[in-house]
């Protein structure tokens, strides 16, 4: 019996419909890329030091150089007393000198320190979340907890969230997620405090990953099994033209609330996917709704300018009567992914493979952040990393198959993050070659785990089932602003040292998965294991 995808290969697996389908789905990948690492501009911390109350009149009467008044009103040592404490005198002494203030309090010049009671003064080249709400020092954790806030709500909205589109529909999910996290993304900007900042950050997360996973369940379930593969890595490909995007606008626009507003408010002409996007037909079969089904299928084949084949209704009719025989007249449920022996291997070794990903790939960027030079070239060029890691694997996954490209990609990664750790300081064109390799890695990881997570689960269970194994990209997210961040304080290079470890166990993981080049998506749990069982005649 033809199955979905023999159909689609009569009236095109990847032609004119499936294109310009494709190409409207990429605008979601763009702007999620501003939400997912967007507190690399949004949370940017600039050059700051304690606000001394009286130096700068002093320093206009003087007639000091900005770097004078920092040489005479700021304390030497490390990085924190330079930005954290201040020397406590009142510099608004009438007897301190213009060339020796200090000798006015001490002969010896060992004075005190105290901290930034009065505020801080930061660099005016940039107003970040930080420069606004005093984000440094004791309160350089709610940076932390910014970051770690929207990766919360993706982690809570994997779960509820995820479940509306496989009950109501790609479309519609896709639609409903748009609108909010728009609206959220607006009232991030507006935020009048640093709690209602984290609040709707939080909304944003817990909305924003559900539309970029249900625009990519879409686009997976309307093309061929042979054209899959491609607009998989292409779809994650546009999330690296997002990143390219959000520099550039964010190079042009130094204050926060304007850059909130400028990568949002384009988001709102997504709605009009209601008039130019189908529902997905292989979602709809499973759902029973044959009759909507065939007017899509029917379209695409009249767009395509192809024949509908013959036999159609019967080929909807028994696909039904499987999914209704698998799911028991009931809805996706979460224990669909334990439930059976090869279920609870894959959702065990993707959960953990997503974790991976995240952990390193939020990392690196954020420790690129702390370690960089100059954070708009910085970020620039490890973007432009991610489009050789999409041809690399438009190249090998069609011939080598998916799992040993994976495993290869995670094992890079791990092993260039133990270079860097170890490369002197005096090297450092080494240490950026090095941190490319890992960057590149860990991208092909991460388009690997999205696609073959697509492709082993049934069509019934599909965007649960990615969006539950996401979640722990989601919890590899929260931790990783604390992991970069407070392991540094130990040792600057430690938290590479993690990510090797974790990308090294990925890499040895995903070799206990099953080969899906060329494989026909499953559409139930028998399938699944079916396929398992199949293999391992093949083996024997």
């Amino acid at each position: 019996m033809p199955n979905f995808d023999d159909i689609l290969e009569h009236i095109g697996e990847f032609d004119l419909f499936q294109k310009r389908a494709f190409f409207l789905i990429c605008f979601v990948s763009v702007a999620f890329a501003p939400i997912y690492v967007g507190v690399v501009f949004l949370g940017f911390i600039p050059e700051h030091r304690c606000l001394n109350p009286g130096a700068a009149e002093l320093s206009r009467r003087c007639g000091w150089s900005p770097e004078q008044e920092v040489n005479y009103t700021v304390p030497n040592g490390e990085t924190f007393t330079r930005q954290c404490m201040r020397y406590n005198v009142d510099w608004n002494a009438t007897e301190l000198s213009c060339t020796e203030p200090l000798e006015a309090f001490s002969s010896n010049k060992n004075f005190s320190l105290t901290t930034c009671q009065d505020g801080w003064v930061y660099d005016p080249s940039i107003w970040s979340i930080v420069s606004e709400f005093n984000l440094v020092c004791e309160d350089s954790w709610k940076l932390d907890a910014f970051q770690s806030s929207v990766n919360a709500g993706y982690f809570l909205g994997s779960i509820c969230v995820g479940y509306i589109a496989d009950r109501f529909g790609r479309k519609t999910s896709l639609l409903i997620n748009t609108l909010v996290t728009s609206i959220a993304g607006v009232l991030v900007a507006l935020a009048p405090s640093y709690l209602w900042l984290v609040i709707f950050r939080f909304i944003q997360g817990l909305i924003s990953k559900a539309s970029w996973t249900a625009g990519y369940i879409l686009i997976t379930e309307i093309v061929g099994p042979s054209y899959r593969r491609v607009v998989a890595i292409l779809y994650q490909t546009a999330f690296a033209f997002g990143l390219l995007i959000l520099d550039a606008v964010a190079y042009a626009i130094p204050h926060w609330r304007w850059l909130q507003l400028a990568i949002t408010l384009p988001c709102f002409l997504l709605l009009f996917y209601y008039w130019c996007l189908p529902e997905s037909p292989r979602w709809l079969i499973s759902q029973g709704q044959n009759g909507r089904a065939m007017e899509i299928m029917g379209d695409i084949a009249k767009k395509n300018g192809k024949v509908m084949p013959a036999g159609f209704e019967s080929i909807n009719l028994e696909e039904e009567k499987e999914e209704k025989e698998q799911k028991e007249n009931r809805g996706p449920s979460l224990m669909d992914l334990v439930r059976t022996t090869q279920m609870r291997k894959y959702t065990f070794i993707l959960m953990y493979n997503w974790f991976t990903s995240a952990i390193m790939y939020q990392g690196l960027i954020i420790h690129l952040g702390i370690s960089g030079d100059n954070v708009y070239l910085d970020f620039f060029y490890s973007s432009l990393v991610e489009f050789p890691a999409a041809l690399i694997l438009i190249l090998t996954t069609e011939r080598m198959g998916r799992r040993y490209p994976w495993a290869t990609a995670n094992l890079v990664a791990g092993a260039a993050c133990l270079v860097a750790a170890f490369t002197p300081e005096d090297t450092h064109w080494l240490k950026v070659i090095t941190s490319c390799f890992g960057r590149l890695g860990v991208t092909m990881a991460f388009e690997m785990v999205c696609f073959v997570n697509t492709e082993l689960y049934p069509t019934f269970l599909r965007n649960l089932g990615v969006m539950v194994c996401s979640s722990m990209c989601d919890f590899g997210g929260i931790i990783s602003p604390f992991v970069v961040y407070r392991l540094s304080e130990i040792w600057s290079e430690l938290p590479l040292v993690v990510f090797t470890a974790v990308g090294l166990i990925a890499a040895g993981s995903v070799l206990f998965l099953p080969e899906t080049k060329g494989r026909t998506l499953p559409e139930t749990i028998e399938d699944v294991e079916n396929f398992h069982r199949h293999h391992a005649k093949q083996l024997n």
